[in-house]
């Protein structure tokens, strides 16, 4: 099966991407097809060996679309610039068409020759001459609308174009009738309705699409993210090119003040980079050789060379926007309900449109009252609402969440975080670092090295080592920028330790039984006690026979991640170790983040099982591992969430990718979500409500009360009603998150 996302033009309204979806999902060879209206794209699975993209792009066409292609973000800048040229244009003509056509009738002063009363063909004629231009305007408009009805798939372009063309055909009569010498028509001409209407359909367009590039814009910002140019070695010099020509395995240098080109490791150079724009960490990372580094990050101080590995849609950033793209596209289940609604609407909406007309006929009201219901009808019930409901606060929402350092594959998670009461956190390489590292230190008061100097000493003497614990000396030693020191005479003594000489001193370095070996009082027992206690493992320091330094090397907890269980257990969720580790060892480790359910002694293979049982007690669980061993119990949960490296993000199957690795996101997870779908009932309350409250004021049941609507305000209530939807969702861009 192959998966694709293709660009479509000419979608409206809910009922348009509804219809294109329904029509795909029927054809064979497909196996999934979803339509997101916002971002004007379909994400089409299929079978190769049945259909290629050319037959998929004609199954659009049949419905009454148009495929771009394969979908790409791109600059909609100049198209918007013209757009409001256009716009503004028709602006001024829909003013001037306003003042012939009611001037009169509100006492505003009006030339003689175009009177309605005093010369009735001449004001007739302006008009018409006048409406020309809008009919050309909103050509798109009609041509879609009457395309998809014989396409049997009626959408948002149909209400308007019947509405539009009943109201232009009898004012056409109308005219006619005029020239003829009955001058009472006067008063039943629709022209302005008619240019009315096409404008404020643009009008909400315009604002509605300038709404949806808004909420690309966190998508935009990672395409746009790598440099045009970037320094590659030839021959020994550097040359310019650009980023299109720069081949997997060429060197590029990266220069102090740059951005990385594409992604690559390290071959020469230091420097500290900045990749807050892929973790959302805003502390500098140093890289040296054999680190990697991510295209767009940027290069603080320094000069690195570094060999390309991934480039163009291999990248991290292109694999990035293609998760971002892909979970925009799928539909959360909240959001069947706007389609189920929508596939139905605009028909009904016909029929009742046209019911209308003729029992106003039927009860004797005149022409003109019932051809005005008919097109009311048609125009304030468009789906634009309806449409945006849903697909605006999944985009924004996701582009949020890709902005945190949350990647979520499928916008449904965002529905299932709402429902989540409980956390299984794995362990090792989770909530710690899955590392040895430096846990703890404790330097004799008596001594003449202090604890950076007596740092320096250790980790010279371990980088001679290849014993696992040297990892964790090796590691400060990066961290904090040491320099080591010059070691002589270095010796390995299995199963006790090491020994070197620095500056012709003796250093000693291991357990409590080196220090017998070589005749050293242990004056620390007591810190080894208690050093023990935390399961650290011991390294002695001595120089010249005489102990200096104790150091407790251990797997670490993460920094944030007792502040992620604070956050998530402050928010009523249930929190719990999963790990294959001996009960004491978990115990402690729980005890510090204060986690008081551990279930130890799991195997791997047996975490899925442990997932599944609390699933059968009516849990939504969330499941959060290192994506390696714990895969089985990620696709077990409701939710998968895998902490990656933001250049292992492609190997990863989890519902939600931590491209930092900080576990404190994931309560950022939790209030985007219940934002995000209580921003979503909003919207739907709020287009039912208003299609529930305008139709019947249309079809005039309001009218003895003395409220009744014309197509020029049913027009301007559609806006309006577009316009709640779009600001609401956008009130998302509102919360503040407080993953550390």
């Amino acid at each position: 099966m192959k998966k694709i996302v293709l660009g479509i033009e000419g979608m409206s309204c809910a009922a348009c991407s509804s219809a294109i979806e329904k029509y795909l999902n029927k054809q064979d060879g497909i196996s999934y097809a979803s339509v997101n209206l916002v971002m004007a794209n379909a994400t089409v699975e299929y079978d190769e060996t049945k259909l290629s993209q050319k037959q998929i792009e004609n199954f659009i066409k049949e419905v009454g679309y148009k495929s771009t292609g394969l979908f790409k973000m791109v600059d909609e800048n100049q198209k918007v610039k013209k757009q409001k040229v256009w716009l503004l244009s028709f602006a001024v003509l829909t003013i001037i068409l306003l003042y012939v056509s009611m001037g009169s009738m509100i006492g505003l002063p009006v030339f003689d020759f175009m009177d309605m009363n005093k010369n009735s063909v001449v004001f007739a004629t302006l008009l018409m001459c006048l409406t020309i231009p809008f009919l050309i305007y909103g050509f798109d408009i009609f041509k879609n609308g009457i395309k998809t009805l014989f396409h049997g798939a009626p959408n948002m372009d149909t209400l308007v174009t019947l509405g539009v063309l009943a109201s232009l055909g009898y004012s056409i009569y109308a005219y006619v009738m005029i020239t003829l010498g009955y001058f009472e028509f006067v008063h039943s001409l629709y022209f302005e309705s008619c240019c009315v209407i096409v404008f404020f359909i643009k009008l909400g367009r315009f604002i509605d699409k300038a709404s949806k590039n808004k909420t690309k814009q966190a998508i935009s910002e990672l395409v746009q993210i790598t440099p045009n140019f970037a320094y590659i070695k030839s021959d020994g010099k550097e040359k310019q090119v650009s980023i299109d020509e720069i081949k997997k395995g060429d060197i590029v240098i990266c220069h102090a003040g740059e951005k990385v080109a594409v992604d690559g490791v390290i071959v020469n150079g230091f420097a500290h980079i900045d990749e807050s724009f892929i973790t959302g960490e805003s502390k500098p990372i140093s890289k040296q050789k054999d680190s990697q580094v991510v295209a767009g990050s940027l290069n603080l101080d320094g000069v690195i060379e570094y060999r390309a590995e991934k480039i163009g849609k291999d990248s991290t950033v292109s694999e990035i926007v293609r998760l971002v793209v892909e979970a925009t596209n799928t539909k959360m289940p909240i959001a069947k309900i706007a389609d189920k609604v929508s596939g139905i609407f605009v028909p009904v909406v016909m029929a009742i449109a046209t019911i209308a007309f003729i029992i106003y006929i039927c009860i004797g009201q005149s022409i003109n009252v019932a051809l005005s219901t008919f097109i009311t009808v048609l125009v304030v019930a468009c789906p634009c609402a309806l449409g945006l409901a849903t697909p605006l606060a999944i985009v924004i929402s996701e582009g949020m969440c890709a902005k945190d350092g949350l990647l979520v594959k499928k916008s449904e998670t965002l529905e299932i975080a709402n429902k989540t009461n409980v956390v299984v956190f794995d362990k090792t390489g989770t909530l710690t670092y899955g590392k040895l590292k430096i846990a703890q230190i404790k330097t004799l008061s008596n001594t003449q090295y202090t604890e950076n100097q007596l740092l320096q000493i250790a980790c010279s003497v371990e980088s001679k080592s290849n014993h696992p614990i040297s990892t964790a000396f090796s590691e400060k030693a990066k961290e904090k920028d040491i320099e080591l020191l010059n070691v002589e005479n270095f010796q390995n003594i299995d199963g006790l330790g090491i020994v070197g000489e620095i500056d012709n001193k003796q250093i000693v370095m291991g357990n409590s039984k080196i220090l017998k070996r070589f005749d050293i009082e242990n004056t620390l027992k007591e810190e080894e006690k208690e050093f023990a206690s935390y399961g650290n493992s011991i390294v002695f320091v001595a120089i010249d026979g005489k102990v200096v330094c104790l150091f407790g090397v251990n797997d670490m907890l993460k920094e944030n991640a007792k502040y992620a269980v604070e956050k998530l257990q402050n928010s009523k969720i249930e929190v719990i170790m999963l790990t294959g580790d001996n009960e004491i060892t978990a115990e402690k480790f729980a005890k510090q983040l204060g986690i008081k359910n551990v279930i130890a002694n799991v195997m791997p293979s047996e975490k899925a099982k442990v997932i599944k049982k609390l699933k059968s007690e009516n849990n939504v669980v969330m499941m959060v591992g290192d994506g390696i061993n714990d895969s089985p119990a990620l696709a077990s949960a409701d939710i998968g969430v895998s902490v990656s490296s933001g250049t292992d993000i492609a190997m990863n199957s989890a519902d939600v990718i931590l491209v930092n690795d900080n576990i404190s996101k994931i309560s950022d997870l939790f209030v985007i979500s219940r934002r995000t779908i209580k921003n979503i009932k909003q919207n739907l309350f709020w287009a039912f409500f208003y299609n529930c409250l305008m139709i019947p004021i249309a079809l005039g049941a309001m009218r003895p009360l003395g409220i009744a609507i014309n197509p020029m305000i049913a027009g301007i209530a559609m806006v309006l009603s577009s316009l709640t939807v779009v600001f609401n969702a956008l009130t998302l861009k509102l919360i503040k998150l407080k993953g550390e």
